[in-house]
């Protein structure tokens, strides 16, 4: 239970926030629990309180916690409440955002895959089943949260209605069902809207009688001139400043310089402006977890690191941002309280090479059931969220100088024709065809497809992964299909052989020796694209495209003595794998 606290709830006025009765000015920093090993937790919340801020802002991702419609999880990664209160134990106070939508280049902006199995429903908007969905999910919620709120006692202060709505519709009965709904569970501390800061965005976003808040990364004069038009008493607040930002894989990694985003808070909080640092610290996609973008004409996945550019880094160290922040925070709110940490442990550098192997393809009756369908049909409509799709016919024969088509590709494709890889089909890009030859004889056809990260913004929301459309053969569609779902979510069934340098999907796995935990960064030199489990624990997928060049193994996952590594490499492995006390984010843009 959590202890009583000191102050009061957080009030809103015509002139701005009130907190235990005087005037209060936020300054907040985000970061989720999700992206964040559990065991970390107090540690990045101390860095964060150490930089000065009085508030810390989350999401929840509905999609965590419901991975089935049956199934509610709040424990481990997903115990919000154990957040929460060590947030409340650290004396910061907590903004809340639960959505139903929260994008944060999340899986499918925080949304559960399952939703995609209805046929026409409908995503963010007034459409019964949707809605249908959201109040059943926040049945299971906002008990969870009521315990936590300032008015009993804990550290929420206020809770977001949806998130960035105007970016996406003006659909005002959806935003007021949501509120209505948190209302009618009894959530009573403020409740706020937050958009980008231009007229039309901020006009689809707003809820009369609710508090609108801006996000942006620049210009704050001008950014909270267009909120005050439209908002013309109140509170002003940036609810994400964006001091830094994301990677997509293929680009360079985003940095800002220090001075710059400092000199933009600055000018904020002597406005007397909120602010959420967006982010505080960022933290790590582990997993299959990343989000994907699309600008109409091309797909982008996001990477597994969510550094962001944060004052605190992924792994925990305090950048020269965190410095300068904490020099304007202290210049506005007084003498900060609280000593610098010190960076964390690092494993000492070593490498090592595989000592075992086994081809994905001698492994798909320990890792899938079958499912006989007459059409190729996507993971969603399978009951499968994340991870592979495998897929299988036979080829009727014969396809002389012939092209093979997917229609409705998400996200990537092998494709291989009797075993012998045939290529890779993209779902954008000029990789959406393949010649083939196909004997009298026939052939069997198969393709393995990933799932790179369902879209999380913008109108193309409703992203479908595996094939949706059809395969064919020049003007021919195969029908007759057997399906795989490969989430890997156990992988206790493999049985190794001999380490080897196995061309195409494969398992490899190598064996760590470390004294004790401590965090580490591992590097694949030579590997091409794939996933990595630490002891079991998915630390998120590496590509060579880059810019990432390592992954964040956390001190808690490693243990004392021999560790055990599993990689899933869909194309050409390397040699061996490097162990290093410090990450490589890639090359700056």
């Amino acid at each position: 239970m959590t202890p009583p606290r000191s102050t009061a709830e957080l009030t809103v006025t015509e002139r701005g926030f009130l907190r235990a009765g005087r005037p209060h000015q936020i300054v907040s920093a985000a970061i989720h629990y999700f992206r964040v090993h559990p065991e970390l937790w107090e540690d990045r919340l101390l860095r964060l309180r150490a930089m000065g801020v009085n508030t810390v802002e989350t999401y929840i991702a509905w999609n965590l916690h419901q991975p089935t419609p049956g199934q509610t999880d709040f424990s481990g990664q997903a115990d919000v409440a154990r957040f929460l209160r060590t947030a409340a134990r650290l004396d910061l106070d907590v903004i809340v955002r639960p959505g139903p939508y929260i994008c944060a280049e999340w899986e499918f902006g925080g949304l559960p895959a399952w939703l995609l199995a209805e046929p026409g429903l409908r995503l963010r908007r007034t459409d019964d089943r949707y809605l249908a969905a959201v109040d059943a999910w926040f049945d299971r919620l906002i008990p969870v949260l009521l315990p936590m709120l300032a008015g009993r006692g804990g550290p929420v202060i206020a809770v977001q209605v949806e998130n960035e709505y105007g970016s996406y519709g003006h659909d005002t009965p959806y935003l007021d069902h949501l509120r209505q709904g948190l209302i009618r569970r009894g959530v009573d501390c403020p409740l706020f809207t937050a958009d980008g800061a231009t007229d039309g965005v901020l006009r689809g976003g707003m809820l009369p009688g609710t508090l609108a808040t801006a996000t942006f990364g620049s210009q704050p004069e001008e950014s909270l001139a267009t909120l005050r038009r439209h908002q013309p008493t109140g509170p002003l607040m940036c609810s994400e400043y964006w001091h830094g930002w994301f990677d997509h894989w293929g680009e360079h990694h985003h940095v800002r310089k220090a001075d710059e985003a400092a000199g933009e808070l600055d000018r904020m909080l002597a406005q007397g402006a909120s602010v959420n640092l967006y982010m505080g610290h960022g933290g790590t996609n582990f997993g299959w977890w990343n989000g994907a973008n699309h600008n109409e004409t091309e797909y982008q996945p996001t990477c597994t690191s969510y550094d962001y550019d944060a004052p605190v880094g992924e792994a925990g160290e305090l950048t020269e941002k965190f410095h300068a922040f904490r020099a304007v925070i202290e210049r506005h709110r007084g003498p900060i309280p609280y000593a610098i940490p010190a960076t964390p442990d690092r494993l000492a550098p070593q490498a090592v090479r595989p000592n075992g192997a086994v081809a994905l393809a001698d492994c798909l009756d320990v890792l899938s059931t079958p499912r006989q369908r007459l059409s190729p049909e996507p993971m969603e409509v399978l009951g499968q969220s994340l991870g592979l799709i495998h897929y299988r016919t036979w080829l009727r024969g014969s396809f002389p100088d012939s092209t093979l088509r997917v229609h409705g590709l998400a996200d990537r494709a092998q494709v291989f024709l009797d075993g012998v890889p045939l290529g890779v089909l993209e779902r954008t890009g000029s990789l959406d065809a393949l010649p083939i030859t196909v004997p009298d004889t026939g052939a069997e056809l198969d393709l393995l497809v990933e799932n790179m990260g369902r879209i999380n913004y913008g109108p193309l929301l409703e992203d479908r992964k595996g094939i949706s459309g059809g395969v064919r053969i020049d003007g021919q569609y195969q029908f007759d299909w057997e399906i795989r779902p490969l989430p890997l979510t156990d992988l206790a069934g493999l049985r190794f052989g001999a380490a080897e340098q196995i061309e195409g999907p494969a398992f490899h796995r190598a064996t760590l020796e470390v004294p004790e935990g401590a965090d580490g960064f591992l590097a694949l030199p030579g590997w091409t694209k794939g996933q990595v489990w630490l002891n079991g624990f998915a630390l998120g997928r590496y590509w060579d495209r880059g810019p990432q060049r390592t992954l964040y193994a956390p001190a808690p996952v490693w243990r004392a003595g021999r560790n055990e590594l599993v990689i899933l490499e869909l194309h050409r492995p390397g040699e061996r794998i490097e162990l290093r006390d410090a990450p490589d984010l890639g090359p700056t843009g």
